[in-house]
């Protein structure tokens, strides 16, 4: 029996090396959060990062190769960044006894000038790299391709997705209780008084 192909090897090394990362990421987030569920809803970002991926190598005339792949298993580690933001912020205008819809509008509200700020200077600053033209610089435009469009088309829909799947565990009864400003615990599910 022959020696597996070099592609081989490394996609089942990337494969490998995501699925640790996804476990740490859900690892550290379950410990911020002190739940299991709402690391659920941030990591459910990770796939729509996908869509832009593949549009991204459409748009070009790219086709998907390893750098590719290395680059969307790099954008993994940075949407999720934004979906914290948007999660916790959620739990505070919790805190401060908003109602469950209205606190996940108000949190994507609240943070979206700041993550699309941030997700604008990114994809601003691989612009360079990505319009390139130099033999040497090649090998990477797809990678780059991955990042950049994946960042982009993460931004905006996760400013619908994680409002709503927020939603969706709260009317499951699945989200975690809130400590109220007046320091008493009001359960995820509850309507505060008006």
């Amino acid at each position: 029996m022959g020696a597996a192909p070099y592609g081989s090897t490394t996609g089942q090394s990337i494969g490998r090396g995501f699925l640790l990362g996804m476990i740490g990421v859900f690892i550290l987030l379950s410990f911020m959060f002190r739940n299991y569920l709402e690391p659920i809803i941030v990591m459910a970002t990770i796939p729509l990062g996908l869509i832009g991926v593949v549009w991204g190598h459409m748009l070009l005339g790219l086709n998907m190769s390893m750098p590719s792949v290395m680059g969307f298993a790099s954008l993994a580690g940075v949407v999720v960044n934004n979906a914290i933001l948007i999660v916790e912020f959620t739990k505070i205008e919790r805190r401060e006894g908003r109602d469950p819809s209205t606190a996940a509008l108000n949190a994507a509200k609240r943070r979206f000038r700041a993550i699309l700020l941030t997700s604008l200077t990114t994809v601003f600053g691989l612009l360079p790299l990505l319009t390139e033209t130099s033999l040497q610089a090649q090998v990477l435009i797809p990678l780059v391709t991955s990042l950049t469009f994946g960042l982009a088309t993460t931004t905006i829909l996760m400013l619908f997705v994680v409002p709503a799947l927020y939603m969706v565990l709260e009317d499951l009864g699945w989200t975690a209780s809130v400590e109220i400003e007046g320091g008493d615990e009001l359960p995820a599910a509850a309507q505060p008084a008006e």
